[in-house]
């Protein structure tokens, strides 16, 4: 657990810090204007409960989606193929940087989850992954398209599967 926190702490931006701190101060303020309007009691309830709403909220939704705007990116699946005389699964795809921003390092990740014919036996699958393989891409300019391969191996399941791509950027 703690070398998962040293490295979400190492891959923060100026940008992260600057949302935390913002939301800090929010709930601050917060804080303390509930504490001044203690009078009022309802807006002063009001206000203690919007500033921890901050304090939780602002920083996760707001590093989401600060992510997903400058690091976009579209991954694309060209073909994926089972191999016959050895137990892995070749794919092929592309990546390609939508963000107005060169990106350092794109860690690209294939997941291989089974199917059902039941929607939320489906959807369930999705978080349960038989087999995940990454690969990391160095230098994208914007605008650039970078195709990539990549080996899923050993795969030894031979029922049906269902396989997607994602890519995290920065």
């Amino acid at each position: 657990m703690k070398a998962k926190i040293t490295a979400f702490i190492d891959t923060l931006i100026m940008y992260d810090y600057i949302l935390f701190g913002s939301a800090f101060v929010l709930f601050i303020l917060f804080i303390i204007l509930g504490i001044v309007l203690r009078k009022k009691i309802v807006l002063a309830i009001f206000l203690i409960i919007l500033a921890f709403m901050i304090l939780l909220l602002a920083p996760t939704l707001g590093y989401v989606k600060m992510h997903e705007f400058l690091f976009k990116n579209t991954t694309t699946l060209t073909s994926q193929k089972k191999l016959e005389f050895t137990q892995a699964i070749v794919v092929k795809g592309s990546i390609k940087n939508e963000s107005k921003f060169d990106f350092t390092s794109c860690k690209i990740t294939a997941k291989v989850h089974k199917v059902s014919k039941n929607k939320l036996k489906n959807y369930l699958y999705q978080f349960k992954i038989i087999k995940k393989a990454s690969i990391i891409e160095e230098d994208i300019q914007k605008g650039q398209v970078k195709d990539f391969k990549l080996f899923i191996e050993p795969f030894t399941y031979s029922k049906e599967y269902n396989l997607t791509v994602g890519a995290k950027c920065k």
